[in-house]
């Protein structure tokens, strides 16, 4: 069986850039995204022998049991390698934010995240070398004013990464996850209204750069992958430096 792999939040952004680009490389790719007509869209720009679809909700563990079951049939029961890109934001005042909102964000972003890892977890473990790269952010470095929710919900797929990354490596599972700053996606573009971060800091990263970081993961897996000339030179610092050293640097660029 040719390499394969599972993406959530496929139909669009970096999602759909990360199938074009692993099918491109010979790869088999299940993709999984709530949003079926973009997943056919998808499918037929890809083709039916490269390329599996599979209309799923992360929160729903019905389904993604499903849909990975039904993946797997085309792979021989294996997985080589989880993407899990599925995941919401809603950025602006927390206060202003409606906590229905705030409760979406930790569904699809935490909980959907880790049905997604509880349900693939024979699979991978079946699998030789297998791998699972985990969506998580820069702001998963220190928490973001204006993005309250989806920093701290970040926070915990860097902590799940690092958890599982130790409790799967016995089974042979390497885990780790891509930290970006903002992307140029759809989900970013609905809220670069609700923060002057994004004009200050810039919203430069495109989807297909980060679906090369996907596959850098493949090639040399790291736990932690920081993302953009900035975040790669920030990261070092912002794990040695004061926690008040990156609040005030964080408070300055948000009041200004």
């Amino acid at each position: 069986m040719k390499e394969c792999i599972f993406i959530t939040g496929a139909a669009a952004g970096i999602g759909r850039e990360t199938a074009l680009l692993f099918a491109s490389k010979g790869w088999f790719v299940g993709a999984a995204d709530r949003d079926e007509a973009a997943l056919e869209a998808l499918q037929k720009e890809l083709g039916e022998g490269r390329c599996s679809i599979h209309v799923m909700d992360v929160v729903d563990e019905v389904s993604v049991k499903k849909a990975l079951a039904d993946f797997t049939e085309h792979t021989g029961g294996q997985l080589r390698l989880l993407h899990n890109n599925a995941g919401i934001l809603k950025v602006g005042p927390f206060e202003e934010i409606g906590m229905a909102a705030h409760r979406a964000i930790v569904e699809v972003n935490v909980i959907g995240l880790m049905t997604v890892l509880h349900a693939a977890f024979p699979y991978l473990k079946a699998t030789p070398d297998a791998q699972v790269v985990n969506m998580s952010s820069a702001s998963a470095a220190y928490g973001i004013p204006d993005f309250a929710s989806y920093s701290a919900s970040k926070h915990a797929v860097r902590a799940m990464t690092e958890a599982l990354d130790i409790e799967w490596e016995p089974h042979g599972i390497r885990v780790g996850d891509l930290m970006p700053p903002f992307v140029n996606t759809g989900m970013v573009q609905q809220n670069e209204q609700g923060s002057r971060l994004f004009e200050r800091l810039g919203v430069n990263l495109t989807p297909d750069v980060v679906a090369s970081q996907v596959w850098a993961q493949v090639e040399q897996p790291r736990l932690h992958r920081p993302i953009s000339m900035q975040f790669r030179a920030l990261w070092p610092i912002a794990k040695s430096a004061p926690a008040s050293v990156t609040r005030g640097v964080l408070r300055k660029l948000w009041r200004q």
